[in-house]
């Protein structure tokens, strides 16, 4: 090993590179962490389940940009599939491309080190000893490969070898792994005179973040830092694009944007912000039909999320009109589209535009595109109309989950809810609430949903076996993969709410139909029911006993309003100049058309409490044009005004004490 310290040594390129290194993280939660650069922050109690062919462990970790999630691990006989509980996202590892596979001591516990031939590296922790035998086999019945063992260096020594394997660069110290960074993580890759810095994506869920990692190299060498660059995750937008489709309105985040389409990420281009958006964080496609079916929703599910500021938007909306048509030419021949996409595109293409954005997302991305099923709620769409914290959206029973749209947007999988819960309306009874508990314990209530949708809903959810809360039978925990414990007979279950629901309607149509002669009250009160309904068969004395008569309510006469001594309001001047407008109301008179065409048939109240939300989402920048305009108007007045007065325009207003009558006589 060279000298570490003597800085002009330069490492023969063709041999092992030789780099001291040092590393800043920042601390977002210390609440007794402490810093690793691999292991397992928590280790939990899982079940090994072994059938057959195949080996399944739950509660195993996989390490997503600092962050540890848990999911399920299958070892398979043509697979290897790896499930995260949080995300769903499935990752699939062909039986046929395993080339080695290690076994690591990591922090509190054990870990596999999986490589393919194709040059990917999966790394899964959360094991115990006893695994180690189970698995070796496997490995060598079914897939031919040996679980080696592999010692990782403690020494804590900050001077060592670096090795490039495929996309992770791994620090050796005595032929032992210090640590591994995988260079899909490294955002940023800056030269300085003697060292060469590593700037990594930052993941917002992570408690601890590690933010750079600096490396020593010899004055005048480019090779490591070329050879980080080449795996790195560095977008950088070189080259032309496939194709760009041009002021496609997005509802998240909100305007109007230009979709350049690259090989590997998509780019958002609007007036103030721009995105780009890596492939490999798009876990799921959808196409959601509006309820007014003139339009169309376009979703993406991105994790991690894209970031404006402190605001995280984990779903892309655009919305189409079906009626808009484009044609369109890929910026490709047509033997390198048919190379890349196998018949998935063609060079020209010319359709509806949320089918050519769908279509050619679905070509790029490499994902199926989730369309509604078979469930259609009263008015004969695949949509409910409801509200979700304090804002009206539309809710979409899928196959496998729900979907609302929008603001904020919301995707719920089945296997991660508890229960589902059918709620009374808080403010009438013609509407009910539908909440959805998930197993973290967190709920969604979904508000406002017309009474007409309950029977469909009611009927989505038996169908799909999710659990009710409030049937009126003994709940039971449900076990994940255990469905068969939901296999009830609907028949045999009592369903209080809808019984509730259809008594008080019978109660509503009789009171309507009922003589008010008597001066009784035709609204339904439980509690009058319950005592009539106690008396009968009782003491006839008691019912021939006179009610007591209603007082007679005493309507006070109102006192004239006593008017001060010239207190009598002054006439508007209808020839003087009209007062300027704030810049809100210069912003909502050129904002009115659009909020109206991206909400058709909005109230005027709901316009303007909707404007009100946007005009607080603006930016200073965006304000500034407006506050400029209102400037000018408020100028504009007061040079109006003033000829005014000059004029002899105002003088001639009564005085104060004039009557009423004799103001009325002057200006009629």
């Amino acid at each position: 090993m060279s000298d570490p310290g003597n800085p002009t040594h330069r490492p023969d390129i063709a041999s092992p590179m030789l780099y001291q290194f040092s590393y800043r993280t920042s601390i977002m939660k210390a609440d007794s962490l402490c810093v690793v650069l691999e292991g397992q922050w928590l280790l939990r109690t899982r079940g090994i389940a072994a059938m057959g062919d195949t080996l399944e462990f739950s509660d195993i970790y996989q390490e997503v940009k600092g962050s540890w999630n848990d999911g399920r691990l299958r070892f398979g006989r043509q697979s290897v599939v790896y499930k995260s509980s949080k995300t769903g996202k499935v990752d699939s590892i062909p039986a046929a491309e395993l080339s080695q596979a290690q076994w690591r001591r990591v922090c509190l516990g054990q870990g596999i080190k999986l490589t393919t031939s194709t040059g990917h590296i999966y790394k899964y922790d959360g094991f115990r000893d006893t695994d180690f035998e189970k698995i070796s086999e496997y490995f060598k019945a079914h897939y031919k490969v040996e679980l080696s063992e592999k010692e990782l260096c403690v020494k804590g020594w900050n001077w060592g070898t670096t090795k490039f394997s495929g996309p992770l660069l791994s620090f050796e110290v005595s032929d032992s792994p210090a640590f591994e960074i995988p260079l899909a993580s490294v955002s940023q890759c800056a030269t300085g005179k003697n060292e060469v810095t590593l700037e990594f994506h930052q993941n917002d869920e992570a408690e601890v973040s590690l933010m750079e990692v600096r490396f020593y190299v010899p004055p005048g060498d480019t090779v490591f830092r070329d050879r980080v660059l080449s795996k790195a995750d560095v977008i950088q937008a070189t080259g032309d694009a496939v194709c760009i489709f041009k002021e496609l309105q997005c509802l998240t985040p909100r305007g109007r944007y230009d979709i350049r389409i690259y090989p590997s990420f998509l780019h958002l281009h609007g007036k103030t912000f721009d995105y780009k958006i890596p492939y490999t964080t798009v876990l799921r496609l959808f196409l959601l039909p509006h309820k007014d079916q003139r339009q169309m929703f376009f979703m993406i599910s991105l994790d991690p999320p894209i970031k404006q500021g402190q605001t995280r938007y984990h779903f892309l909306i655009l919305l189409f009109s079906k009626e808009e048509d484009l044609s369109l030419s890929l910026n490709m021949t047509e033997e390198e589209v048919e190379r890349r996409y196998g018949g998935k595109l063609s060079k020209n293409m010319s359709g509806s535009l949320y089918e050519m954005v769908g279509r050619v997302m679905k070509a790029l991305v490499n994902k199926k595109i989730t369309v509604p099923g078979n469930f259609l709620g009263h008015s004969g769409t695949q949509c409910i109309t409801c509200s979700y914290k304090a804002s009206s959206g539309l809710l979409y029973p899928l196959e496998r989950g729900f979907v609302y749209i929008h603001k904020p947007p919301v995707h719920l999988r089945f296997e991660e809810v508890s229960c589902v819960n059918f709620a009374r309306g808080t403010t009438t009874t013609r509407s009910f609430d539908f909440e959805i508990e998930t197993k973290q314990g967190t709920q969604f209530t979904f508000s406002s949903i017309e009474r007409e949708e309950y029977g469909k809903l009611f009927d989505f959810v038996t169908a799909k076996k999710l659990s009710i809360k409030n049937r009126g039978f003994k709940e039971v925990n449900i076990s994940p993969g255990k469905d068969d414990m939901l296999e009830d007979s609907d028949e045999d279950q009592h369903d209080a709410y809808l019984e509730r629901m259809k008594e008080e309607g019978k109660i509503r149509e009789e009171a309507n139909d009922s003589d008010d002669s008597d001066g009784e009250s035709g609204e339904y009160d439980s509690k009058a029911s319950a005592s009539d309904s106690s008396a009968e068969g009782g003491d006839s004395d008691r019912e021939k006993k006179k009610r007591p008569a209603k007082k007679a309510k005493v309507v006070k006469e109102r006192k004239p309003r006593k008017v001060k001594e010239g207190g009598e309001k002054k006439p508007k001047d209808s020839g003087a100049p009209k007062r300027p407008m704030s810049a809100y109301f210069l912003w909502l008179n050129a904002s009115r058309e659009s909020i109206k065409a991206e909400h058709p048939g909005i109230s005027i109240t709901e316009i303007s409490k909707r404007a009100g939300e946007m005009w607080r989402e603006l930016g200073k920048e965006q304000k500034v044009e407006w506050d400029g305009k209102a400037e000018e108007a408020k100028k504009d007045y007061e040079v109006a005004m003033r000829e005014y007065r000059e004029s002899g325009g105002g003088s001639s207003a009564p005085s104060k004490k004039y009557s009423n009558m004799s103001l009325l006589n002057t200006y009629s």
